[in-house]
């Protein structure tokens, strides 16, 4: 049985990390699409970018395999840890997506997301009981209608070894499964109920293949885990095990809004400085007649000019950046963009989640 007195569970972790703190959601540019991978089991990347968010904007990973990819993979990767996705799958999988890089979405991301797929032992994990019947939740950042079709390797293979379809056997596929919070808020989930096999032990990788109908866009997402009594319990991340929890910001994340969603990134960075961009999303069916984007920067951020939006800051230094007149509109389905200038101590990215606000 897992020691329950080392480990958090997942839900002490998001409580800690994710609720109070808030994630901070960066994607690429372009047409508005879905987001999304496990929550739990966590895929490597959400678990990774919980090890390595600190309260100032920084990443500061405690898991080698999360800091190794990190370094390869670089930052945006992982503050878009939403985006491991393949715009053009239509759901296909074996002969399409090449063995090697199914954590990676085939290497197709808007990101490099290929040191994910690194065969090895130690990256983050979720304890579970085989036989058990687990709460499979899988984020709404973007809701679309779809299939999420369920993988679990076979018995004998090792997280050391290259992950390829051979070594996976298809347990579940749900659609369209309910929802609990709202899309575009932090801890907003799909859920439904997993029956986990029965005469499992020791390590094993549940990959979830995100299928929309609506799209050819899907989704990749690889967690590792281990049967060995486990509850959903998670170790190898920032405040699991003998680890302190990082003490999050006091600063309230920004609402969610309709069906408009914000993501950011950095366009170019250089010493003591960078340019970034918001995207503004509209995943709605209507026109989005007007739009506000806030966040809290990074600490030793300062923003300079900005374009294509009007700034405005908070006392407690919140920033709101609103439309002018001539992207006033954003179309259903479609987006616009600000961007910007800013001074930096190296925190480029923001504290907690970017978001829309009314």
């Amino acid at each position: 049985m897992v020691r329950r007195s080392r480990y958090l569970s997942l839900a002490a972790v998001l409580a800690t990390l994710l609720g109070a703190l808030g994630v901070t959601v960066l994607f690429g540019q372009g047409r508005a699409e879905a987001h999304g991978v496990a929550m739990m089991p966590g895929s490597r990347t959400y678990l990774c970018q919980l090890d390595a968010i600190t309260g100032t904007g920084a990443l500061d990973p405690t898991n080698p395999a999360c800091q190794d990819a990190l370094d390869e993979s670089g930052a945006t990767a992982l503050y878009n840890w939403f985006a491991v996705l393949d715009s053009k799958a239509g759901g296909r999988g074996a002969g399409y997506v090449p063995d090697g890089t199914l954590c990676s979405a085939g290497d197709r991301s808007p990101y490099d997301f290929s040191a994910y797929n690194a065969a090895r032992a130690d990256w983050p994990r979720t304890h579970l009981t085989s036989g058990a019947t687990m709460k499979v939740q899988y984020s709404n950042w973007a809701a679309h209608p779809g299939d999420f079709r369920v993988y679990l390797t076979k018995p004998g293979w090792s997280p050391t070894s290259e992950l390829g379809w051979d070594d996976l056997q298809l347990i579940q596929t749900v659609t369209n499964p309910p929802q609990q919070g709202s899309p575009g808020a932090s801890g907003g989930h799909y859920y439904w109920d997993l029956a986990l096999p029965s005469g499992r032990s020791g390590d094993a990788l549940i990959f979830i293949q995100w299928v929309r109908s609506d799209s050819q866009e899907n989704f990749f997402s690889c967690s590792d885990v281990v049967f060995d009594g486990g509850n959903g319990e998670v170790t190898g991340i920032r405040g699991s095990g003998s680890t302190t929890p990082t003490t999050p910001p006091t600063t309230p994340p920004p609402t969610h809004t309709g069906d408009c969603m914000a993501v950011y990134s950095v366009q170019n960075s250089w010493n003591g400085g960078f340019q970034g961009s918001v995207e503004v999303m509209n995943h709605g069916t209507e026109p989005l007649n007007g739009w506000a984007v806030q966040w809290q920067p990074g600490a030793g951020t300062t923003l300079g000019s900005v374009w294509n939006g009007s700034l405005s800051s908070g006392d407690d230094g919140t920033l709101t950046v609103r439309n002018v007149e001539h992207n006033r509109v954003v179309p259903p389905d479609g987006s616009v963009s600000f961007g910007f200038t800013a001074t930096s101590t190296g925190n480029d990215f923001p504290v907690g989640t970017v978001g829309c606000v009314a």
